[in-house]
């Protein structure tokens, strides 16, 4: 603990939930905290594990900062899911994560929904 004060390091802390609601017809990958290169291993298996559900939200509400590692890792899921015919979209309200998706292009491989009500009605849109 003192040396990480002393560096002015911290480690970095990512959760991630699986939400399956009972009636919902989808389910919802939501990391919360940091999703980076530290973190992304982590968030890569859970993503890995939910590849073959058909109707998927990764919802990033509650992710605070995501690197290129992160993106990666987001791509990489989606192709996962899309290879074994499922539909899946992005929700996000958080300006700085949205706003890092659509100047990276990511908004144009996945729908990203700022409402999570559009990103669920995203699901039954034919992949863009």
């Amino acid at each position: 603990m003192f040396a990480e004060r002393l560096c002015g390091y911290h480690a970095p802390v990512l959760e991630i939930r699986v939400d399956r609601s009972e009636g919902a017809d989808y389910v919802q990958l939501c990391p919360e905290g940091e999703l980076d290169a530290y973190s992304v291993a982590a968030f890569r298996e859970v993503f890995a594990e939910l590849g073959e559900e058909s109707r998927l939200i990764v919802n990033l509400g509650g992710v605070q900062f995501m690197d290129s590692a992160g993106l990666g890792a987001l791509i990489g899921g989606i192709r996962r899911v899309r290879e074994n015919e499922g539909a899946i979209a992005v929700f996000c309200d958080r300006a700085n994560i949205t706003r890092l998706l659509h100047t990276t292009g990511f908004d144009r491989i996945v729908t990203v929904s700022e409402e999570l009500t559009a990103a669920i009605a995203a699901l039954d849109e034919p992949p863009g």
